[in-house]
């Protein structure tokens, strides 16, 4: 089995997502209950970027590459940074 990891992060799209979406993302108190909604909250901003293209060959392959994302440990990483 091997190490898919990528930078720190669970994987390689996970990282990317981070990165180019949320990396000056700031959470305020109290804005979210808890990292699940922030997580869901994520993933549909994502989403609706991909959507607002149309639908195409591109935003199928789009929504793939999302789906690999681990939405959570963005969201729980914005939370840990709200705190510092």
């Amino acid at each position: 089995m091997s190490n898919k990891t990528y930078n720190g992060w669970s994987n390689y799209e996970t990282w990317r997502i981070a990165l180019e979406f949320f990396d000056s993302f700031e959470v305020e108190e109290g804005q979210f209950k808890d990292i699940s909604e922030l997580s869901d909250y994520m993933k549909d901003l994502v989403e609706q970027a991909i959507d607002e293209n149309g639908q195409n060959i591109a935003t199928d392959y789009a929504h793939a590459f999302v789906s690999a994302v681990n939405f959570y440990e963005i969201a729980e990483h914005s939370f840990k940074m709200q705190e510092a």
